[in-house]
């Protein structure tokens, strides 16, 4: 198995798109041209940590 190339700063933006905004992560994969899979264990990585930042800006907003 070999290490990401990706910074964690592409994969919290990747992450980002796919819990916060709602793409699809095949949608995702396909524009950063990067694989499902890597998509996948990113989310899990920062999924959780996405999903609360997206939370607060919703009350901020009042969206």
């Amino acid at each position: 198995m070999g290490t990401s190339n990706c910074s964690d700063e592409f994969k919290r933006k990747a992450v980002h798109q796919i819990t916060v905004r709602g793409y699809p992560v095949r949608e995702v994969s396909r524009r950063l041209v990067a694989s499902r899979h890597s998509l996948c264990k990113y989310v899990k990585l920062f999924g959780e940590t996405m999903r609360k930042l997206g939370e607060i800006m919703k009350l901020r907003t009042g969206n």
